[in-house]
């Protein structure tokens, strides 16, 4: 879990800023989404491949 450390004279909203950032940078935010729904196990291979081909895609399109 990622902390900080509000510094002397820091209005909150900054350090609510620092701290959100923080989370974003630690990958919380993606993993909280990721765990809202349940995914079926079928869905999540769908998921992966389409993840893969558009990957493959990219490098192919990089290479030329």
């Amino acid at each position: 879990m990622p902390g900080i450390r509000v510094r002397e004279n820091e209005n909150f909203e900054k350090a609510l800023k620092r701290f959100i950032k923080s989370c974003e940078k630690a990958g919380l935010m993606s993993d909280i989404k990721k765990h809202q729904q349940y995914e079926k196990p079928s869905e999540r291979r769908k998921r992966k491949m389409n993840a893969a081909r558009r990957k493959m895609r990219k490098l192919q399109i990089m290479n030329r």
